[in-house]
């Protein structure tokens, strides 16, 4: 479980996050949205311990994560930041065998191979394992890349817009794999979106921020509501509820 107490960021004098206080619920998808600037990704960063909070702390199972060592916290929390551009001659396999890193410190045993092939086969990679990066798609990369994160074992997965330019097959894949890693690993992973519909969809909780504080937070259900929206975005919003789920209209709502 992860907590976050009082936190407070400060970046050349001016402030990006304030009275953070939330708790992420274990083995459950948590999105973070909100408008741009709002503080998304510099909290992700927080969580994944690679920025100090100017106060407050952060806990991961009750410890502060600045006690943690770096090589312990590797094998409990893994974070993919927004896509690189990665253009080297590695094989698929080889870039995901970097998951394996903290525990085999490069020196891959059996059970890592075996990781490593199973985490390309939880998404569909194994006949890619042989490609190299460049021969992929965006979206086979992006796939590529979550592999690796998948490989490293971690209960803990923080994801910094991984849906970004992705076309729409590859997004909804990418967004299967996670509810999967919750609903049958048990993972808890927590992810900045800016798609509300892929949220609405796939998240059990939603976080939202905006001008660096917590705007709201709670269930799916009790946070994509027309009014808590359109104040997050300063937009008009309409929600359709079927059997499906909620579809949030924000292009043309009630013909407007």
């Amino acid at each position: 479980m992860i907590e976050v107490r009082d936190l407070a960021y400060q970046y050349d004098r001016q402030s990006v996050l304030q009275d953070i206080n939330i708790t992420f619920a274990a083995h459950a998808l948590t999105a973070l949205i909100g408008p741009n600037g709002a503080g998304k990704s510099t909290l992700l960063m927080q969580l994944a311990g690679l920025q100090q909070p100017s106060q407050g702390q952060i806990l991961l199972n009750q410890q502060d994560i600045r006690q943690i060592k770096l090589a312990d916290y590797a094998k409990q929390v893994a974070t993919l930041r927004q896509f690189p551009g990665f253009h080297l001659k590695l094989q698929v396999q080889e870039l995901v065998a970097f998951g394996r890193f903290p525990y085999s410190k490069g020196h891959l045993n059996a059970q890592d191979h075996q990781i490593i092939a199973e985490s390309l086969q939880f998404l569909g990679l194994s006949a890619l394992a042989e490609k190299t990066l460049d021969q992929l798609s965006g979206g086979q990369r992006q796939m590529a890349f979550l592999a690796l994160v998948i490989a490293q074992q971690t209960p803990v997965l923080l994801l910094d817009e991984p849906l970004n330019n992705l076309d729409m097959k590859h997004a909804v894949q990418l967004m299967r794999a996670l509810r999967r890693l919750c609903d049958e690993q048990g993972r808890t992973v927590i992810l900045v979106i800016h798609d509300i519909n892929f949220a609405a969809s796939y998240a059990d909780y939603i976080l939202a921020l905006k001008d660096g504080r917590i705007h709201f937070s709670g269930t799916v259900e009790e946070t994509v509501t027309e009014q808590k929206l359109s104040d997050l975005y300063d937009l008009t919003f309409s929600i359709v509820q079927d059997a499906q789920g909620r579809l949030c209209n924000y292009f043309n709502p009630r013909g407007e």
